[in-house]
């Protein structure tokens, strides 16, 4: 899997705005959808494995400043232990005779989750955007 790079010279109080985090969002997803476009690209070539982002839920916590202080045991405590992985049966690849792992439809459900990922991730963007112009008394 590979790992996002932070941005460099961003803030955690600035990284927690719903614009930026939509904007964090939209560039992992950019990124997870090349990747997936290049496990496709790959689906023939002997012994290649296919690849995969870091769940974009990692790199919100690891965005998270560590020094959080916590007035109750409960609060922003992860439920459900292992939330952040990603599921057993995408961890696990099949390999054909030449020893490549990619699954096109695999690879479709991913493309197709993260399509409809970015689309809510615009949509939310959009959203604010609209809300800024009409607090600002803008049209349009």
């Amino acid at each position: 899997m590979e790992a996002l790079t932070p941005t460099p010279g961003r803030s955690a109080a600035r990284a927690a705005g719903p614009l930026d985090l939509a904007a964090r969002r939209v560039n992992w997803l950019d990124r997870r959808q090349a990747v997936l476009a290049r496990n496709i690209a790959n689906a023939d070539t002997p012994n290649y494995r296919p690849h995969d982002l870091l769940p974009f839920a990692r790199h919100l916590a690891a965005a998270l400043p560590s020094d959080i202080a916590r007035t109750a045991p409960a609060h922003l405590a992860p439920r459900g232990g292992n939330r952040g992985a990603a599921p057993e049966d995408r961890l696990v690849a099949e390999a054909v005779p030449d020893g490549n792992a990619v699954s096109l439809d695999r690879e479709a459900v991913r493309i197709a989750e993260t399509d409809t990922a970015h689309a809510l991730a615009m949509a939310v963007h959009r959203s604010f955007m609209g809300m800024f112009r009409l607090a600002l008394g803008r049209q349009g």
